[in-house]
């Protein structure tokens, strides 16, 4: 029998105002709902729709390829879901008529700001200070257009769908009455941070007044008098907070955490402020790369002891920009280190991704110096603990970039040291090498000069030495720095043919026409590998009358050392570049290489006005065979699944990686949606057989999601973002494939 609390969950919340009163705890739990509600805005694009219910209003996400208009009645299906406010999930949307559009509410900007209007209709007074007309989609001939309201008390970004015949020039400066539906900007913590108004379409923006004079028309102002015109009232509230010192940096900035929130507070104050004490901070709110600050501020000790735990975090965790501005740990391979002007940055790798730990330099370092910095080794495992900073302007971004801001140098904890084996100590292998064949040309150098007293020919040599070594280091061609060096040979041993000759027989250099010949002798030198059989053999030829010398010897082990520097680096900066464009695990190209070659793909389909598609995989139920098998298991399972649907593709359409269990492929020159669906399909059906491996035999599935350009979108992000949706679509509508365009929104994302 169902208790009686298993079957009030089970009952389906009827009533707009029995979700709004939700918290976002209670809606987390996915609630059944199923009300009906009159349509004040409609995206089918985005998915976004809202709803409303006499002066109660919600945002509802649905994926749905159907047409709703302002007024339509609609009921609505679905599960709640958590974000700025409780919104709904729709399974199901069904028109139950026309009705009367709610009657909109005079809305001040401190009203919307505190988010008592939030999914209201409503109308506010203010001036267009800009208005950025969009590309029409395509297929379409109406556009719609951002406008930037100033309102007495703040900045208003307004969405018009569609803007019809008006041209946004005469908008500038004009005082207008826009009818929208209230929403909000807000950070990864679900902080409103901004005010935002969808608006259907122009006929919502009502022009009171046009300006007095058509901005085109103003008489030009010189670049260095701009500020002539700068005018601004600041009417902000000062107010008042508490948390946690978790860093500061005198004369610039603290950090305060209270709970699970956290915030940057911007001070020119010097005094006394012990981390790990609670605090007060007064100041102005304000917005620093989308998230909440407060500027202006002063801040003072209360000197009660309160330290914060670090939140123990993932790169994933930290790149869904939910810890802006805590205090967190996190671990990573240590990639470089360097000294800056105004900080020490380490670079660290983790999950894949690569984020930088930073550590600022005092404003007024001791003695007029700073402190050495701290030498951590390439390739050693570190723990950094630090605040979490934000590096990208939209908080709500997937896998945002973030950096660690440490407080002290001893904030790194080196857990483990390098494999002895990596890149730094392959490069110092060939340093040491190059070093010794210094030393050894050097000595054959010094005791040539003594013996020819051929001090020119020597500088002249020595200069395209160095010109070889500097090709080296700048990754120029291997064919043509083998080229140089033995034409350096050829001009230390007084012009002598020299060429070499490499392991797969291809020939470089000067190598007489006549050999083999009774007339010449030959020398050759082998081109050693670190290890292994050789990488080439060099050689010379003399006139068969002249006797070997110590002297052609020590020319062609300088030139072998050379060539080695040089075949050894190239193949080091070729695994390099590999390492850096494809995924270490898959072999398949990782997340940065897939959005360079996706940009390269709209270029080229926008000349030819061809057609592409991206494809987004997401396998089920990964985390559960890590979790159930141990991640050598499901690090097979990815490779295996990369392997099969590599083999499902055509050539010419790239497969990568963009992080966890998510691949996108993309598919180039494809006719129509139908062929782009079909390739879906064989990717499907990869996973049919079970992936088997050492012990272990699963059967996978996957979640797939399909957008065409230019028809689903028409940039790199809105195409990934759109099959993303589908995808997740698919995933949560029990279908496998799904080629619904749209994606959740970043208002409720």
């Amino acid at each position: 029998m169902l208790s009686a609390s298993a079957a009030i969950a089970q009952t389906p919340l009827t009533t707009l105002k029995a979700i709004h009163d939700l918290s976002n705890a209670e809606a987390s739990k996915g609630l059944s709902v199923s009300f009906p509600a009159t349509v004040t805005y409609f995206n089918s694009t985005r998915g976004d729709l809202f709803v409303q219910d006499g002066s109660v209003g919600i945002y509802v996400w649905n994926a749905g390829r159907f047409h709703l208009e302002p007024g339509d009645r609609v009921l609505v299906k679905g599960t709640t879901a958590p974000s700025f406010r409780p919104f709904v999930s729709a399974t199901a949307i069904a028109v139950l008529g026309q009705g009367k559009t709610p009657k909109p509410i005079a809305a001040t900007f401190d009203q919307l700001i505190n988010g008592t209007y939030d999914s209201v209709l409503v109308s506010v007074h203010a001036t267009i200070r800009a208005a950025d007309p969009d590309v029409a989609p395509a297929g379409e001939t109406s556009r719609g257009a951002h406008l930037r309201l100033l309102t007495d008390g703040g900045i208003i970004e307004t969405i018009v769908e569609r803007l019809g015949s008006e041209e946004t020039d005469n908008l500038l400066d004009a005082q207008v009455e826009v009818t929208g539906v209230a929403g909000a900007f807000f950070d990864g913590k679900r902080e409103q941070t901004g005010v935002a108004l969808h608006v259907p379409d122009f006929s919502a923006v009502k022009v009171l007044k046009r300006a007095a004079a058509n901005p085109w028309s103003l008489p030009e102002t010189p670049i260095d008098r701009i500020m002539s015109a700068y005018h601004m009232e600041d009417r902000s509230s000062r107010i008042k907070i508490s948390g946690v010192v978790t860093y500061y940096d005198p004369g610039s900035a603290a950090v305060l955490q209270n709970g699970t929130h956290s915030i940057w507070v911007s001070t020119r104050g010097t005094g006394p402020l012990s981390v790990g004490d609670r605090a007060e901070a007064t100041g102005f709110p304000g917005l620093s790369y989308g998230s909440l600050n407060l500027t202006s501020s002063d801040v003072r000790d209360l000197g009660v002891t309160e330290p914060v735990v670090p939140t123990v975090a993932t790169w994933q965790q930290l790149g869904q920009s939910q810890h802006v501005f805590d205090l967190v740990s996190i671990e990573g391979v240590v990639a470089v280190s360097a000294r800056e002007v105004t900080q020490d940055v380490y670079v660290l790798a983790a999950d894949g991704h690569e984020f930088s730990a930073v550590l600022r330099h005092p404003t007024a370092a001791p003695n007029g110096g700073l402190p050495k910095m701290r030498e951590i080794p390439v390739g050693a495992r570190v723990r950094v603990t630090g605040i979490c900073m934000p590096d990208d302007p939209n908080p709500l971004r997937h896998n945002a970039h973030f950096s660690i801001l440490l407080r002290s140098a001893e904030a790194i904890t080196i857990l483990s040291g390098p494999n002895w084996f990596d890149e730094r100590h392959t490069i110092m292998v060939a340093g040491l090498l190059l070093a010794i064949l210094l030393i050894l040309g050097g000595r054959g150098w010094q005791v040539e000069r003594r013996m020819r007293r051929e001090i020119g020919s020597l500088a002249y040599i020595e200069q395209r030495r160095g010109r070889i070594l500097e090709d080296i280091n700048s990754s120029e061609p291997l064919s043509e720095i083998l080229e140089r060096i033995t034409e350096l040979v050829s001009v230390r041993l007084n012009g002598a043919p020299c060429w070499c000759r490499m392991a797969d027989g291809t020939t470089l250099g000067n190598r007489p026409a006549q050999l083999p010949s009774a007339s010449l002798r030959t020398s050759e030198y082998p081109i050693a590998a670190r290890s292994g059989a050789p990488h080439a053999v060099i050689f010379a030829a003399f006139d068969r009358r002249s006797r070997p010398s110590v002297f052609e010897r020590e020319a062609l082990v300088m030139a072998a050392g050379l060539a080695t520097l040089a075949i050894e680096t190239s193949h080091l900066y070729s695994d390099l570049k590999h390492r850096s464009e494809f995924d270490l695990l898959t072999d398949v190209q990782n997340r940065f290489a897939l959005e360079k070659t996706l940009d390269a793909m709209i270029e080229d389909a926008r000349r030819s006005a061809s057609i592409f598609a991206v494809i987004y995989i997401d396998l089920n139920k990964f985390k559960q065979v890590n979790d159930l098998h141990g991640h050598l298991v499901g690090d097979s399972y990815l490779q295996q699944v990369a392997q099969r649907m590599k083999h499902q593709l055509r050539p010419g359409d790239t497969l990568g990686r963009l992080g966890g269990d998510e691949f996108a492929v993309l598919v180039r020159d494809v006719r129509n949606r139908a062929e782009v669906e079909e390739i879906a399909k064989r990717l499907d059906a990869c996973f049919k057989e079970p992936f088997v491996g050492n012990g272990f035999a699963l059967q996978g599935s996957a979640s797939i999601g399909v957008a065409v350009y230019p028809e689903d979108a028409s940039t790199a992000e809105a195409l990934l973002n759109t099959a993303d949706a589908a995808m997740y679509f698919a995933k949560y509508a029990g279908a496998k494939i799904s080629s619904e365009p749209g994606f959740m929104s970043e208002r409720r994302g």
